[in-house]
């Protein structure tokens, strides 16, 4: 089994707060996301900062884009964004714009299927046009309503679909394992981290367990 990398959802609305959370907890991760609330207070600059001070991360905008896919993400690639979002519900055409300015990046196109109604045909589909990454992904709003991804990631996962699939939700040290057996291959994890007493050493526990439940 490949080792699932690790991504940290970096949610504050505040720069150096942001650019903080990553400083602590970057050696024990593999992906720092700028989350939607984080890149809508902080646009290219925080994707910038990031890029310069860790060349050897992944940096995720996670844009969410709904509209105008290759104009909106564009900019974000050329600022050093590894990956940008899509909304799955955007339609085939905004999530190709977003594969296009992905491919002249050479960067990846990640569709989140958050509220899409048929998530396997929506995966299908974007895999078709070039995504090279789905994401399943609990909202807080769902998290709240008792909500989880497992389902949804299994789900995914049995198609057999050549993509990776990132999970997202309410992911914390006691369901590692369960979403590593379940096939994720990047583990998004956000609150565990940046809400506990020592981010740093969340981001250590969870490395620990993520390497453990792979083999590595």
């Amino acid at each position: 089994m490949a080792k699932p990398l690790i991504q940290l959802a970096i949610d504050s609305l505040d720069f150096d707060q942001s650019v903080g959370l990553a400083e602590q907890a970057g050696p024990y991760v593999d992906i720092l996301e700028v989350g939607t609330p984080c890149v809508k207070a902080n646009g290219l600059a925080l994707i910038e900062e990031l890029k310069s001070r860790f060349p050897d991360k992944l940096i995720l905008a996670d844009l969410k884009t709904m509209d105008a896919g290759e104009y909106e993400a564009t900019p974000f690639y050329a600022a050093g964004a590894d990956i940008c979002t899509v909304l799955g519900v955007s339609g085939l055409a905004t999530i190709e714009g977003v594969v296009n300015a992905a491919k002249a990046h050479n960067a990846e196109a990640q569709v989140d299927l958050i509220n899409v109604p048929d998530k396997a045909q929506c995966a299908k589909d974007s895999v078709g046009v070039g995504a090279q990454i789905v994401g399943i992904h609990t909202g807080l709003d769902a998290q709240a309503a008792g909500q989880t991804p497992f389902g949804d990631l299994s789900d995914i996962a049995g198609l057999g679909l050549d993509v990776r699939i990132s999970v997202a939700g309410g992911i914390k040290p006691a369901t590692i394992k369960q979403v590593v057996d379940a096939g994720a291959a990047i583990i998004v994890v956000g609150a565990a981290i940046y809400g506990a007493p020592s981010p740093a050493e969340a981001a250590r526990e969870i490395r620990e367990l993520v390497d453990a439940a792979a083999g590595a």
